[in-house]
C-alpha cells in the first residue's frame, strides 16, 4: 500500500468517526452507549463531543497537510512528528476501547483504532 492511499483510507476512517461524534453530539446516538459508558449527562457528553470533534478535524487538517507534502515532494518534520503522536493516541485508545462496556464500541472502536495506528505509522515513517 502506498502513503498516498493509506491517507486515502485515513480520510475515510476519521470522516466516518466525525460523522459519528457529530451523531452522538444532536443525540441521534444515546451518549449512554459511548465513551465506554461512562458518561453520566448531557452536558459532560457535549463537552468530550466537542473535544472529540476538534481532534479529529485537527487530525484530519495534518494529514492533508502530509497529503499535499507527498504529492509535492517536500518533506514536513513536524507533521511527521504529529502523525507519530497519532499513531501513539490510536494505540492508547486501541488499549481503552478493550475495556469498554459497550459490545459495539469494544469490538469496532477497537478495530478502528487499531487499523488508525498502523496506518498513522505507515505514513509516518521515512
Amino acid at each position: 500500500m502506498s502513503k498516498k492511499r493509506a491517507l486515502e483510507f485515513m480520510f475515510g476512517l476519521l470522516g466516518a468517526v466525525l460523522i459519528y461524534h457529530f451523531l452522538i453530539f444532536f443525540e441521534f446516538i444515546p451518549f449512554d452507549k459511548v465513551w465506554a459508558g461512562r458518561l453520566n449527562s448531557v452536558e459532560e457528553m457535549k463537552t468530550f463531543e466537542t473535544f472529540s470533534i476538534l481532534v479529529n478535524v485537527f487530525m484530519i487538517t495534518v494529514l492533508i497537510i502530509k497529503y499535499q507534502n507527498l504529492l509535492n515532494h517536500k518533506p514536513n518534520r513536524i507533521i511527521d512528528v504529529l502523525i507519530w503522536v497519532f499513531a501513539l493516541f490510536f494505540s492508547l485508545n486501541t488499549f481503552g476501547n478493550l475495556f469498554s462496556e459497550n459490545i459495539l464500541e469494544l469490538v469496532f472502536g477497537t478495530l478502528f483504532t487499531l487499523i488508525a495506528a498502523i496506518l498513522c505509522v505507515f505514513i509516518a515513517k521515512k
